[in-house]
């Protein structure tokens, strides 16, 4: 028993270590700091103390020990990913981790802390003192009664440990949207059965939905359908459509300066151009599955999952109407250009159910040396070398572009960027404007391109930041380069600062200007349908146009907590944007929010049944075709592409078939430093195809 209680306690004690330092559990009041004190307790006996059911010796220490590795592994993995993605790892996250591991490994060295060996210290400590014999082996048998008394006592202590969280926060586990409460009161340990527990309960329901399931969720897009603005409908068709995914790009870098420098003069130029329509109050939408949240919003018109990531859990066979399949039905070629590893977030089976015709992903480029970075080929040469692909797209085409340069840990090689950084104290933050700054060089890049191809006067370029680059944790030292006081930073303030960039750009329009409207991701793909003249009305989207006069302006976000042009709610606080400060509202105002929170309540609840239970199979909108992930094949891309030009002969469309079959590839100018560094053997990320079979 002794060294049970020994084992108990050392892991006890790291498990503090990583609440008070590197997790944010929001300690409110001395109970709540009582309750983590206490919550490792229960659950840490309860799995240490199976140990005890061996009678024997040998088997007792190196399961007692297995159970410590398994368990450490457990918390530091999630010390790791909160540093990340501030937020626990989920069961389904674990379960998808081999799908977006990948890239992962820079990052996560990165995320490393001087302070994470004492995660793994006691085990270490205790193998060398059993190993001189500083710790005795007991050779003893252990009474079976021992076992279970210990297991009862485990019991009991988590039946305090509940109370006790039910006592500050009732209904803990029955109204949870956040799961640091979890954590806060029951521990890491429970948090994890509780999710699994949960994510059963995700796949029952799956099996056993029915048809009728999708009457309510008709009976709310319906009724909050937004007709589209009538001067604008289709003022986009028939053009080309280029996506820009701007990686980890925030709203604050547009017309920012750092050092006198302009962090991205060409991304100003556009913003405030009369070709483009910008929105300044624009926000994300995601949760844990972060870029892929992003494009199931983009490409869907409904939300990501409240765990985890859809791509990853449901990729493979949910149901989609989304973009790349509406367009394809009106006759556009559709494609990605990325260049990470097509299993990077499941795409290359979400893709295809989707209903993307065409996937470059890494293995369709040099990625060698150091043209990488650990998230993909450097952005520049994702441009440049993307154009021997496009030039044999069928026109008019539906393209997107997903950069990853200014990816955390924002790091570049020194050859790539002379910018001057701010200088925080943080590392990540300063950082942050060097790669965002080169990322606009990337796209200056790619728009002198567009308009020597001609490319742009048929086009509309749709450019947007897919999430936050900063995470909560480093906004106080961000702070300084906003000019904000960091001891006056505030959740409000974090709320704010998930605006990002959305700009819809058509070379030789007019009109353009800079939209206050308030919006979020999930209304994209409703603009972008009526822009080009597409109607949105027999979709299932939870998002509104953003031109509409209709438009809800209420942005939900995917805790829960929601943000509109007068109020911002956050875990239930009420602020006015007016103030910036704490309100308590009572009487209509009160009903009024009330009412707010109860359509965001509602919207993510139908969205998550919609796609938990996979209800687009039983809905079938007039005109469209399903798609079947069997028509697709993401391997000889170019091969494919060419010989439809062939066989079209005269009726191509492509741009290398109008300019008399000539590659457009001269008229690339690109000042990359990489671009003339040979391939080499080693790499930055490991190359795979799973269509391909060739076995080159």
């Amino acid at each position: 028993m002794g060294f049970v209680t020994l084992m108990v306690i050392l892991f006890w004690l790291k498990t503090l270590v990583a609440y008070f330092v590197d997790f944010k559990l929001n300690l409110s009041d001395p109970f709540q700091f009582l309750i983590v004190l206490l919550n490792p307790i229960a659950t840490t006996i309860l799995l240490f103390g199976l140990a005890l059911y061996f009678k024997r010796a040998r088997f007792f220490y190196p399961f007692l020990f297995l159970i410590d590795i398994l368990n450490t592994l457990l918390l530091y993995i999630n010390v790791i990913y909160f540093r990340e993605f501030t937020d626990f790892m989920t069961v389904s996250t674990m379960l998808g981790y081999s799908k977006v591991d990948q890239g992962l490994s820079g990052s996560s060295l990165a995320l490393t802390s001087p302070h994470d060996i004492l995660y793994w210290l006691d085990l270490v400590v205790i193998l060398v003192l059993l190993a001189v014999r500083r710790i005795r082996i007991d050779p003893r048998p252990v009474n079976k009664r021992v076992g279970l008394a210990v297991t009862s006592v485990a019991f009991l202590a988590f039946t305090v440990n509940l109370s006790l969280g039910e006592m500050d926060r009732p209904q803990l586990l029955t109204r949870t949207f956040d799961r640091t409460y979890v954590v806060k009161y029951l521990g890491l340990d429970a948090f994890t059965v509780y999710d699994g527990i949960k994510s059963g309960h995700t796949s029952e329901m799956r099996a056993n939905a029915k048809k009728s399931e999708l009457d309510g969720i008709l009976k709310y897009i319906h009724k909050n359908y937004a007709a589209p603005d009538k001067q604008l409908y289709g003022v986009a068709k028939k053009k080309n459509v280029i996506i820009i995914h701007l990686e980890s790009f925030q709203q604050f870098l547009i017309n920012k300066k750092v050092n006198g420098q302009e962090v991205t003069p060409f991304l100003n130029k556009l913003y405030k151009s009369k070709s483009t329509y910008a929105f300044d109050n624009f926000f994300h939408e995601v949760g844990q599955g972060k870029t892929s949240d992003a494009e199931t919003m983009l490409e869907t018109g409904t939300y990501g999952l409240p765990q985890g990531s859809l791509f990853t859990q449901l990729g493979n066979d949910n149901t989609f109407q989304a973009a790349p399949a509406i367009f394809d039905q009106a006759g556009y070629s559709t494609a990605v250009f990325h260049g990470n590893v097509g299993s990077f977030w499941n795409r290359n089976n979400t893709y295809k159910n989707l209903g993307y015709q065409y996937f470059f992903d890494a293995s369709y480029y040099d990625t060698s040396g150091d043209k990488s970075l650990g998230y993909g080929l450097k952005d520049k040469l994702l441009f440049n070398d993307s154009v021997k692909y496009l030039e044999h797209l069928q026109q008019p085409f539906y393209v997107k572009y997903l950069t990853v340069s200014n990816h955390f840990p924002f790091t570049l090689d020194s050859e790539d960027s002379s910018f001057k950084t701010p200088d925080t104290g943080d590392k990540t933050v300063d950082n942050y404007f060097k790669t965002a700054n080169y990322l606009d060089q990337s796209i200056k890049e790619f728009y002198a391109y567009l308009n020597k191809s001609g490319l742009a006067k048929n086009s509309i370029v749709m450019i947007y930041g897919d999430h936050y680059g900063i995470s909560n944790s480093s906004n106080k030292n961000l702070a300084k380069v906003l000019g904000v006081n960091p001891d006056d930073w505030n959740d409000y303030d974090n709320a704010q600062l998930q605006r990002v960039p959305l700009m819809f750009n058509m070379p030789g329009y007019k009109h353009g200007k800079v939209e206050h409207t308030y919006g979020g991701e999930v209304d994209v793909l409703p603009t972008l349908l009526h822009l080009m003249g597409m109607s949105s009305k027999q979709y299932l989207q939870f998002g509104t146009d953003l031109f509409s006069k209709e438009h809800n302006q209420v942005v939900a976000f995917r805790n829960r907590d929601w943000i509109s042009p007068d109020y911002t709610s956050i875990d239930g606080t009420i602020y006015s944007n007016k103030t910036q400060q704490e309100i308590h509202p009572t009487g209509k105002l009160k009903e009024k929010l009330e009412k707010m929170q109860d359509k965001v309540n509602q919207g993510l609840s139908d969205s998550d049944s919609l796609n938990q239970k996979n209800l687009l199979r039983f809905y079938n909108p007039k005109g469209f075709k399903a798609v079947d992930p069997s028509d697709y094949n993401y391997a000889n891309g170019l091969t494919k592409a060419e010989k439809l030009e062939k066989s079209l002969g005269l009726k191509s469309t492509s741009i290398f078939s109008r300019d008399g079959d000539k590659s457009t590839q001269d008229l690339y100018r690109t000042d990359a430093p990489e671009l003339n560094h040979k391939e080499t053997d080693s790499n930055r990320i490991k190359i795979t195809n799973q269509d391909d079979t060739s076995g080159k």
